[in-house]
């Protein structure tokens, strides 16, 4: 993903230019990984430019928040409004979201709470390079060395700057071996997601998806897609998955703000199915995008106009 600069970040309370969202080099979220952060979309609809399920996204980022114990000084509300008039700002008709709550500069050492909490919320254009024919073929991807972590020892339900060191090493890996991305196991073998990622897989007309238990975010777009499945009349299952079940499943995709919805073609070299887009993935991508993209009736109130 590509990173193009916009005029304005919220930060702390108040839009500053992109260059003078800075911070010291002794910030404590630098040295000890004291951060958590939010990755949403906002999408360019008939009706204007709205951000998908916004309410969620606040909603998680205070919970993250609360699990490493970094209280903020705003309400969701006002998070909320931050992102709307950011996005507004920047006169973006559809653009990336990154709210980043972490602990800023005050003192060197381990001990977090003599570090004042801050906040910022950069928006961006998106560019990610053939998309189109991602949405369409899918991705190679491969079984990672790396493992995720086990319960006890980093918090998997917070989306935390920390956690995201596996996943550097994990999609690192995946592309030295020639993948796109890389699938990592949780302590005990059994599937967990990708680097960044929810995983499903499609094995006679169900859908597997690994439950919150083994070590993975519980993603926004996840939760999204289970409910189209439902609506879809698709059986979803939230069950252990064991290896094995990567080579054998007839289809198989990723999920997340950037995946959205992306097809996995093939896994350590074995084609999933047929090796194509399977027609439970082509299904579920139209529906969400239809909704995204405000084609059709945003029943569940996703989208919240900027």
């Amino acid at each position: 993903m590509k990173l193009i600069p916009s005029p304005f970040v919220w930060f702390n309370g108040e839009l500053v230019p992109w260059d003078k969202a800075q911070v010291h080099v002794l910030t404590h979220a630098l040295h000890y990984g004291s951060a958590v952060f939010e990755g949403i979309r906002a999408y360019s609809t008939r009706n204007g430019t709205a951000v998908f399920a916004l309410k969620e996204h606040v909603e998680r980022l205070f919970h993250s928040c609360k699990i490493v114990g970094m209280p903020l000084r705003w309400t969701q509300e006002q998070v909320a409004t931050g992102i709307r008039d950011t996005v507004r700002a920047n006169k973006l008709e559809a653009c990336y979201i990154r709210p980043l709550a972490f602990r800023g500069y005050g003192a060197l050492g381990v001990w977090p709470d003599d570090c004042s909490v801050e906040l910022a919320i950069a928006t961006f254009p998106w560019v990610k390079p053939n998309e189109k024919e991602l949405l369409e073929k899918g991705l190679d991807v491969g079984v990672s060395s790396w493992r995720r972590m086990a319960p006890d020892t980093h918090p998997a339900m917070a989306k935390a700057a920390g956690n995201y060191l596996n996943s550097a090493l994990v999609v690192s890996e995946a592309k030295r071996h020639g993948y796109a991305e890389g699938l990592v196991l949780d302590v005990d073998g059994y599937v967990s997601e990708g680097s960044g990622q929810n995983v499903f897989l499609v094995q006679k007309g169900r859908l597997f998806t690994p439950p919150v238990g083994e070590s993975i975010l519980a993603g926004i777009t996840r939760h999204a897609v289970i409910e189209l499945a439902g609506d879809l009349g698709v059986e979803v299952r939230e069950q252990r998955i064991p290896r094995e079940m990567l080579y054998t499943c007839d289809e198989m995709f990723f999920t997340g703000t950037v995946a959205e919805v992306t097809p996995i073609k093939s896994v350590d070299g074995k084609p999933v199915g047929s090796g194509a887009r399977g027609p439970i993935t082509a299904r579920l991508q139209q529906r969400f995008y239809a909704i995204a993209r405000g084609e059709v009736e945003d029943q569940r109130g996703w989208l919240t106009r900027v």
